[in-house]
């Protein structure tokens, strides 16, 4: 069950436990920390996700598989652009032509 990859569908699930992809075997768990305010203009949309796990693991930027009881299997490139002692946070940006009716 894929989903629709919308702001307003990230909102439902802020706080909401993810699971990342690392290989065929492989995968972390993370959690879904911010969501940045939506951006319009007349041609796109703007926003970014802030996933979080834990330290034991880098992954580095790419394209990774995500999925989520709710939201079901999705892809989003991901960048690591943090790390405290509560984990390591990796942001998705969305930048996207609005589609024209």
């Amino acid at each position: 069950m894929a989903t629709d990859l919308q702001h307003e569908e990230f909102l439902k699930h802020l706080n909401t436990k993810f699971t990342i992809r690392l290989t065929e075997t492989e995968t972390v768990e993370a959690e879904l920390t911010e969501i940045s305010e939506r951006m319009m203009s007349p041609r796109q949309e703007r926003f970014s996700l802030v996933f979080r796990t834990a330290n034991e693991i880098l992954i580095e930027q790419g394209q990774r598989t995500f999925d989520h009881d709710a939201m079901g299997n999705f892809s989003l490139f991901i960048v690591p652009i943090g790390r405290d002692d509560e984990g390591t946070y990796y942001e998705a940006v969305f930048n996207r032509l609005i589609k024209k009716n």
